[in-house]
């Protein structure tokens, strides 16, 4: 068995094995280390990737969205010996090192059909009642950062932005929608994902707050 420090050096290496090039879309994946790497999404400032033969995730920060990683780690460490939340194992310049999370996010489970409960719901409240118990100010809750495991539990991941000062309203406006809409038996639990990011890029613009 390596040593940690052994370890942490393989954490260092697999990041700076990560290549990014600037395009037209912002920046390509364009090499990594695929003995050891496999990609299994990206978003609004990095790529993330399962680290072969274990339970963890390397998450590399493109530019200029580098210095996120610190920021993030922080509040991982903050949040310590919450369930709700990944472990954080490592983290460097560009990267974190946490717990893969099985399971489907939100939108996946509106896109699969997969249904969702009043008991999920719960979850979703005691974690950020249990993050904001530890100084923080859960922000950018969404449906692409909430999972529901295949053991019927929630985890939220991506809380870079859960030490924002102003108030955030997504994950109140997304309850209200299932407590007026969702829970009830004539109400779609399967859309395309085509019809959510139309519903998504609405709500940004603040054309749907009469609907809830």
């Amino acid at each position: 068995m390596r040593h940690n420090t052994e370890l942490l050096q393989s954490y260092d290496a697999l990041a700076k094995s990560v290549v990014f090039v600037p395009d037209n879309q912002g920046v390509s994946l364009v090499n990594y280390n695929k003995m050891e790497l496999t990609p299994i999404g990206h978003g609004r400032s990095a790529y993330v990737f399962k680290i072969r033969k274990s339970n963890k995730v390397l998450k590399v920060f493109y530019p200029p969205f580098e210095d996120i990683a610190a920021k993030e780690a922080e509040i991982y460490q903050m949040l310590k010996g919450v369930t709700f939340y990944p472990t954080l194992y490592d983290f460097g310049e560009n990267y974190l090192v946490i717990d893969h999370i099985e399971g489907l996010t939100l939108f996946e489970c509106l896109v699969h059909g997969r249904k969702m409960n009043e008991s999920h719901v719960e979850q979703i409240d005691e974690a950020l009642g249990m993050a904001r118990e530890r100084g923080l100010n859960p922000s950018d809750i969404h449906l692409h950062n909430i999972i529901i495991t295949p053991t019927d539990e929630v985890k939220l991941i991506d809380v870079a932005r859960f030490r924002q000062e102003k108030f955030c309203t997504q994950w109140e406006d997304i309850k209200a929608v299932f407590f007026k809409y969702y829970i009830k038996k004539y109400f779609p639990k399967k859309w395309p994902a085509r019809v959510l990011y139309f519903i998504a890029a609405l709500y940004k613009k603040n054309l749907l707050t009469r609907f809830y």
